[in-house]
């Protein structure tokens, strides 16, 4: 190999590295609550030293998907690190099982996702990593299933987050979401049968929970495809959220229910998870 072509080689290296700067961390987290092992992978942007505080950003993954699903899956693969490194969050993608809403679930032991996210995840997180272990430097999305779950538990826990998002969440359980094909066996594993138990699915679902939002003080940012099944959820949400007076960040744009929206969605979360961490005191 000649030096021109040394040289070239070395340039196209300079030029490729800072995409795949950002390092992931499979790590395997205990809970104590439902006594087993949770993975979740870790995404350290390129600017990670370890020494200078660093936000966090919990993005959970949707239906039926695994805590892989926002590194792996072909419309997004690459692109959470590239924008963890172009953002700088460290990206938290834990796995919520293949339906548990991330609920702590009444009637099923095996399921008590909230205490494990709110607490014991949170805390190995901050525990590792330096992080900036309060609220001001937290942050939780999620697509549908996850874009329920971020909404859900910010509500219940503001203190945790400065900021939440939901990409085309299935933010009504109550609705007829739970009696969708494969979907309605975990709900039934959850929160029991939903013709017997309307007001259990109620009492866990967003949409009934939006009171909640008046006196978090979260920043909220929330989006659904207009082409989405969740759609008419979303803009239900969003008007009962106006009716409350409750400050939000709503969005609806041509898009259906799949990756390529979800992926196209995300870099919007980040920028405004950035904006909302300029803004506070």
């Amino acid at each position: 190999m000649n030096k021109k072509s040394v040289l070239l080689t070395a340039m196209l290296w300079l030029l490729y590295v800072p995409l795949l700067a950002a390092k992931v961390d499979t790590v395997a987290v205990h809970s104590q609550r439902m006594n087993k092992y949770v993975k979740a992978a870790i995404i350290l942007p390129d600017s990670y030293d370890g020494k200078k505080p660093m936000p966090v950003v919990y993005l959970l993954h949707g239906f039926s998907d695994t805590f892989r699903a926002w590194l792996t899956l072909p419309t997004v693969k690459g692109l959470t690190a590239k924008l963890a490194d172009q953002y700088g969050f460290i990206i938290v993608c834990p796995d919520g099982a293949y339906g548990s809403w991330y609920l702590d679930s009444p009637i099923n032991k095996e399921f008590q996702y909230e205490t494990f996210l709110t607490k014991e995840l949170v805390s190995f997180v901050d525990d590792k990593y330096k992080t900036i272990n309060r609220r001001e430097g937290r942050f939780i999305s999620g697509l549908s299933m996850g874009g329920h779950g971020a909404l859900y538990l910010a509500a219940r826990n503001p203190q945790l987050y400065a900021g939440a998002g939901s990409i085309a969440g299935a933010v009504d359980i109550s609705s007829d979401i739970a009696a969708r094909g494969d979907i309605r066996p975990w709900f039934v594993k959850l929160l029991g049968e939903p013709e017997k138990y309307p007001e259990r699915y109620r009492e866990y679902s967003v949409l009934h929970n939006a009171a909640l939002f008046k006196e978090a003080g979260l920043k909220l940012m929330i989006d659904c495809g207009t082409g989405d099944f969740l759609f008419e959820n979303n803009k239900a949400l969003h008007a009962k959220l106006l009716e409350l007076g409750v400050p939000h960040d709503y969005t609806e744009r041509p898009g259906q229910h799949n990756w390529a929206y979800f992926g196209n969605s995300l870099e919007y979360h980040l920028v405004f998870f950035k904006k909302t961490i300029a803004q506070l005191p």
